[in-house]
């Protein structure tokens, strides 16, 4: 048992015994975490920071899989929540909060003229692919990206276990920034795709005219275009990706940083295409929480009154200018990049020498986590990074980097690990 996380390992040894897996999250779980090197529970967090059960304090780079946008515990947040808790938390009847978000998500995303709400990504998606495929009764979906755990999606990937084949036979992935993959797809169903449900960016940025001939495909074909916004939305511009991209989708999915991670996602889009959940089903008992509404309503107005996103791209550019800078100093471009967009980036590995890109990155987290860099391969960045901990996180880059070359050039990486390297896991970006 590892000294530094001896209460993390105890108390996931205990939730291994009642929760599979032992948390209720499959990217908060032991296989994205390497058993020996890494925390497993925190406590609470502060602004950018967390502590682990340990008492072992990181500068978040996660931040709640990107769900926090602001910080934790944000003041204006916390203030709304708890004078909304004075007064109930769940209604027979609606509250009033459930008109006014979606009257400011209106104002501020170009495709929103409805919304509707559930609870997690997962929700929201599966709600607009429903919406799809009862608007143009037709039963395909082309899907590129990542779109949760329903079967409509999981299903084309490896993790489809327990997922009808006559589901999985309906959705057909096609690749980002390559058009040609997505003609392939309608050239392959014609007259038969519902909907292209994609995040409008991705591990890269989108090439000059992808967003727009996908428009237009799409409608041309009789399909409609979702963007899951699902991180991208408030993060990359007040009204998303579409508003940032100047391509606006028929339907969007939201979530996340929505409500500064208080479990709010969303359904918006045109009218004409919202109005089919009169009659579609998507109904949630605490889809009109009132907790999260009241989060959402203070996030939503900070954004407007603040430099929120300003700030986080900034702070972003400085990850990335700096994360690069460290690349062509140690001459390591052969097997690290990064790439995305400052208020969302990835560190990307590839194999180097006799090891493979699992057990590289096992070593990377093991080392960034030991430094108090929490982050498993993105750099979600909130408003609460100061200049400081961006400061922090390239030093602690410059030290690992160092160490990750030298090991690699002395064939001797086994031997600085601490834990069995975690095992490759199916990709959802590509």
């Amino acid at each position: 048992m590892s000294k530094r996380y001896r209460k993390s390992e105890a108390l996931l040894k205990r939730a291994l015994r009642t929760i599979p897996l032992g948390t209720q999250t499959f990217s908060k779980s032991k296989t994205q975490y390497p058993l020996g090197s890494s925390p497993y529970f925190l406590t609470h967090g502060q602004g950018s920071h967390v502590w682990d059960v340990d008492g072992n304090e990181y500068i978040d780079f996660n931040n709640a899989l990107a769900a926090i946008t602001l910080g934790y515990c944000d003041p204006d947040v916390t203030r709304a929540v708890t004078e909304q808790l004075k007064e109930g938390v769940i209604f027979t009847l609606p509250h009033p909060l459930e008109v006014e978000v979606a009257e400011m998500i209106t104002h501020m995303v170009p495709c929103a003229e409805m919304v509707r709400y559930g609870k997690n990504g997962s929700d929201a998606t599966a709600g607009a692919i429903r919406v799809a495929r009862a608007h143009t009764r037709r039963d395909h979906v082309a899907v590129c990206g990542y779109h949760g755990w329903q079967d409509w999606y999981i299903g084309s990937t490896s993790r489809n276990l327990g997922v009808p084949k006559a589901t999985q036979a309906l959705t057909h992935k096609f690749t980002y920034n390559d058009l040609e993959s997505l003609h392939r797809v309608f050239r392959d169903h014609p007259g038969e795709i519902a909907a292209v449900i994609m995040e409008p960016v991705n591990a890269t940025d989108p090439h000059p005219g992808f967003l727009e001939s996908i428009r237009e495909l799409t409608t041309r074909e009789g399909a409609l275009l979702i963007f899951d916004e699902t991180i991208t939305g408030f993060r990359l511009s007040n009204g998303g990706a579409q508003e940032l991209y100047k391509v606006t989708p028929d339907l969007a999915s939201f979530g996340k940083g929505v409500a500064n991670g208080y479990p709010l996602s969303v359904v918006a889009g045109k009218a004409a295409y919202m109005r089919q959940m009169e009659e579609v089903f998507f109904s949630f008992t605490f889809g009109g929480e009132a907790l999260s509404l009241a989060a959402a309503k203070a996030t939503l107005k900070k954004l407007h009154t603040k430099p929120i996103l300003k700030t986080i791209k900034t702070r972003g550019e400085r990850v990335l200018d700096g994360v690069r800078r460290l690349i062509r100093e140690e001459d390591m471009d052969y097997m690290v990049s990064v790439s995305g967009h400052p208020a969302w980036s990835f560190i990307n590995f590839s194999g180097a020498g006799e090891y493979d890109v699992s057990t590289i990155k096992t070593f990377f987290l093991q080392e960034m986590f030991a430094r108090g860099i929490l982050l498993l391969g993105t750099h979600n960045m909130s408003y609460a990074h100061s200049p400081s901990d961006v400061e922090r996180l390239l030093k602690a880059y410059h030290e690992v980097f160092g160490m990750l070359k030298h090991a690699i050039q002395h064939k001797d990486l086994m031997d600085h690990l601490h834990c069995e390297p975690l095992k490759p896991l199916f990709q959802i970006r590509s």
